[in-house]
This record gives C-alpha cells, structure tokens and sequence, in this order.
C-alpha cells in the first residue's frame, strides 16, 4: 500500500486548502481515493450510487460555499457520467476537483473490463485537466502529484472559478489490508495562491466617464449571480438618484425595489430608432430572458460595457464594444463615487435621459398591474395558477431552486415572495439533468428552508438523487405533473406538429408517490384549484422533507401561458 502514498496526501492538501466536503460514487479501481478522504476524518462525505446524480451534489454543496468540493469515481463510463455536471459547473463557474481513477494506459483497448480514454475527458470544459504517472515510489512523482494537487485545488477556487480534472490511472493492489494505517508523509507541501483584486487605472477611469457623459440613454442589466447586498443596494441607488432602469431576470438576484423584472411581458423583438439605449451595462452570467436578448439584438447599444471577471468574451446581444474585467460590486461603487463627486462639483444633476427611464418604469408597471390581473380571473388549476398560489403562502426565509424548461421561465414571470433570500438554477447549459440533485447538495449545507420547482419530466430524469442515505430535512419539492414536456407546446416550431405528444413532449402516466414512498418523503398532492390552497399550506408545514405533487392538463397550460404572453404584448413597449 505504500505506493499510493502520494494519493493519502492528496487527501491532506485538499484538507489544508479547505476542502470540506467530498462526493463520491463506490468503486473498486478508486478504492485508495476513497478511503485516503474516508479515513482522513476532516471531510464531511456523500456517498451516491449514480454520478451524474453525484456530479450534481457536488454542483449543489459547491454553489453555496463557494469552495472547491472533491468528486470520486471508479475508472469507465463511471468518470463520463460526471460530465453533465462537470459541463454545468464550468459555465456556472462552480468549484470542482473531479478525481477520477483509470487503468494503467497500456490496458487501454485490450479487452479490459472498465477502460476507456480517459484523458481529457471532460475536453474543454474544465479550467484544466492533470494526468498522474502511476509511477507512485519515484520522488519526481511524488513532487509532481503533490505539485499538481495543489495547482487544481487553487485553480479551481481562482476566478473565475470552476472545475478541474485528475484522471489518476492506478495498478494494482490497491486495497490496503486490516493492518495498514493511512498517515500523510513527511513530504507534504501547501502551496498557496494568493488572491488579487484588479482595479481600474485613472486614465481608463477618465475614458469611462467620457462615454458615460456622452450616453443619454442609458440601461444596466444583470445576469445570474450570487446575491451581493452590496451590489444591490448601489444599483438601487443608481436606479432612484439617477433614474437610469435596471433590468433583473429573477436569477440576478436583485431584489432592489425599482428594479425592471417583468420585462418578459412587455418587451417586443422590433426594431424601433427610441428603444437602443446609448450605453447598456451588464454584469454577470447568463439571461433567462429570450425577450432581453432579442430586444437588444434588434434595439443596438451604441456602447455596451460588460463588467466581470470572465476569461471568455460572451456577447450574447452581440453588443459588447468594451470588457471590463473586475468585480462589478467593485465597478458599480466606483462609478457612483466618482460620478456623484463631479455631480457636486459641478453643482449639477444628471444629464441621462429621464424620459427613457420613466418608459421604462411605466412599462413594468402597466405589465405587473395586467399581470395581477389576468393570473386573478383564472378559475382552473394550471402551472401559473399552482405556483402564484404557492408563492402566497410562502412566509418562511426560503433559499429557491427552480428547474429549467418551463419551471424557471414561470418563476422569472411570475412575482416572487419577498421571502425568498436567494434564487438558484442551472443556467450554464440549461438542461434539464441534475435539477433534483444540485438542490439536494445545496439543502445539505446552507442550513437554510430550501425549496425546488421543478417539472415531471426533469423530476423523473433525475431522482436517483433520492437514493442517498440522510436526505435533507430542510428540503422541500414542488413537482408540476403535465405529463411530459410542457415546453414543447409553449414555443413555436414542435408545438403544430403532429409528432407533438409522441416525440417531444414524450408523453407519461409517471408520478413521484412511488419515489417519494423508497425515500421516506412526505408526499402531497392537488388536483384542483379548490384544494390546493390547503394541500399548500400543510405541504409548507409539515415538518422535514416533503414533496407536493401539482397535477394539471397541458392544453390549459399552454393557454394560460400564452393567454398571458398575448395580454401583455398587446400593449408592448415601444
């Protein structure tokens, strides 16, 4: 067992960097990994039989700490099933160690059961990917692995942050017997990196400000991102001193109170010569709102600034003229100093355009006032009805993972509680995997009421995440049952084909009583409008985990959703 001495210390390294938590999937190539963070006694572990469902744990415990968390598996298909997960992170920006165990390389293609090319597997998504030598008794190596081991912990951690690839081939024996103790050698070495805050030097300060002076029209939107107080409350500031509009999909986790958030209601893809702001700045990931985007691609900034810290150029308006690369809480508070500072030497107010503002303002207003409306004179349960009732009643601090298709696209039109502290989903590829188990690993260490909306379909897709032992008490699951997926009907292209229920929406007979039942759930479920005030209240009261099961029908689905896309649009703005 002494040849896998250097994989015991990998084990400590990630300790002595912080790395707390760790999710793995039981193998037998992987055996050493295992039990070197097993025996360790400094890691909290997660055992989970599927690994995509345990790639997404991970996602889950590593978006809220914001620290690395560490990933095991056995080698094969076994490291391809993370790459759902490894692909969400990286375009999320979540922190990974993906440690994955292989055959030695000259088994590879010889009839070797659990051996496949392994390297890079993960391809470009991952900051980087390492390769050990299994050469484990040669001292190069042994500096080598503790070298590396390091580097990805750092890496991953290092903004903007994301996942990071071992592949550790392994000889045999790697089971240690009875009598074997795991201790970290002498040889382990911390290597810290140190973290550094860019800033702005004055001279682009000066050419900022210049273009700023000079926009009349100005817009600030803003993509997914953590929720930063700081940050809120000095575009809150921006938005009522200075009248300049600030868009928020409901992922932004803005909850200013003059914020633009039902824009998905008003906002019209034609092109008009009033509607293109001067200046459009935005900041962090991606948009929820297709409407944003294509407003913005038709109606052109004539500049547009993007704030962060990302290492790609991502111009989804296809806008962009300047990237900024540093911390938008940082840009945004010097932005205010210093434009407020020549506001009050020069005794002046602001020269940007009231006029665009007040549109703006009166646009959200009209579409939340036609909104309240419209969800008030519906008498049949549908998923917009079943989620504004839900929202009502929501009265504890509740932390919101909500499922992509059309779970996420009801939330950002729809009015969230003033209770909820934060909103969550996998928005960096936008797929239906993984929704169930990110929640899990996330209700498993914010400590916080968490609640999940999510569709059948993704429910079905992935409840392999149920299967761990100590599911979160703090957890509860909405599930809207319609049969299949929804979505199909709600967007233009599968929604008049004939092939409809068979090949898109994938029709079902499937509900989660039975999955709720193997995982010792409490199950709920509402059928009607009539019962569902009540089966919500006892759903959102009953102590530990839970699950409320919505039925409804997918035709009054879509016309409730498009009846209220219709309203809306009636009155588009501009």
């Amino acid at each position: 067992m002494a040849i896998l001495q250097p994989l015991i210390d990998i084990a400590t390294i990630c300790h002595a960097h912080g790395v707390r938590h760790v999710v793995i999937s039981p193998g037998s190539r992987s055996a050493a990994l295992t039990l070197a963070f097993a025996r360790h006694q400094g890691f909290e572990t997660h055992v989970c039989m599927d690994e995509r469902s345990a790639g997404f744990i991970a996602l889950g415990i590593a978006q809220q700490l914001n620290v690395p968390v560490v990933l095991i598996c056995t080698s094969g298909s076994a490291a391809y099933n993370f790459a759902p997960a490894v692909t969400e992170a990286f375009f999320q920006q979540v922190p990974l160690v993906v440690l994955t165990a292989d055959r030695p390389k000259e088994w590879t293609h010889q009839l070797d059961g659990q051996t496949i090319y392994q390297s890079e597997i993960y391809g470009k998504h991952v900051k980087r990917a390492f390769e050990l030598s299994p050469d484990y008794q040669h001292a190069d190596v042994v500096w080598a692995i503790n070298r590396i081991a390091n580097e990805a912990v750092n890496l991953a951690g290092t903004a903007p942050a994301g996942p990071v690839h071992i592949n550790i081939p392994i000889r045999e024996p790697f089971y240690p017997s009875e009598s074997e103790s795991f201790f970290s050698s002498g040889s382990v070495r911390q290597i810290t990196r140190t973290n550094a805050s860019p800033i702005l030097d004055t001279e682009t300060w000066h050419e900022l400000l210049d273009e700023w002076d000079g926009s009349g029209k100005i817009l600030i939107a803003g993509g997914q991102a953590r929720f930063d107080k700081r940050l809120n409350d000095l575009l809150d500031r921006i938005n009522e001193e200075w009248d300049i509009p600030v868009v928020a999909d409901c992922i932004s986790n803005l909850p200013g109170t003059g914020f633009i958030r039902n824009h998905d209601l008003f906002l019209s893809s034609k092109r008009h010569p009033d509607a293109s702001p001067d200046l459009l700045i935005t900041f962090g990931l991606s948009f929820i709102s297709k409407d944003l985007k294509l407003f913005l691609r038709n109606n052109p900034p004539l500049k547009h600034w993007h704030i962060g810290l990302d290492t790609f150029l991502s111009d989804p308006t296809q806008s962009i003229t300047r990237q900024i690369p540093v911390r938008p809480d940082y840009f945004f508070e010097m932005l205010y100093e210093k434009i407020d500072y020549q506001l009050f030497v020069q005794n002046s107010d602001p020269e940007n355009s009231t006029d665009y503002a007040h549109k703006w303002q009166r646009a959200e207003l009209e579409a939340a006032d036609a909104k309240q409306k419209y969800l008030g004179n519906l008498t049949q349960l549908n998923d917009l009805t079943s989620l504004d009732k839900l929202f009502l009643y929501i009265k504890n601090d509740y932390q919101l993972h909500i499922a992509n298709s059309m779970s996420i696209r009801y939330a950002n039109v729809l009015t969230l509680p003033n209770t909820v502290s934060e909103v969550f989903a996998n928005r960096g590829t936008s797929g239906i995997d993984g929704c169930v188990s990110t929640a899990i690993g996330a209700a498993k260490v914010n400590g916080k009421p968490t609640l999940l909306i999510v569709g059948d379909v993704a429910f079905l897709y992935d409840r392999n995440g149920l299967l761990i032992n100590d599911l979160p008490e703090n957890l509860k699951i909405v599930v809207l049952n319609n049969a299949g997926g929804n979505i199909f009907r709600m967007i233009d292209g599968p929604a008049g084909l004939p092939e409809l229920e068979t090949f898109f929406e994938t029709r079902h007979s499937f509900s989660a009583r039975r999955t709720c039942k193997d995982s010792g759930i409490s199950y709920f479920d509402a059928n009607n409008l009539q019962s569902l005030e009540t089966t919500v209240q006892d759903f959102l009261n009953k102590d530990g985990i839970s699950l409320l099961e919505i039925f409804t029908d997918p035709v009054e689905n879509e016309k409730a959703w498009k009846g209220l896309r219709q309203l809306s649009k009636s009155s588009a703005f501009y």
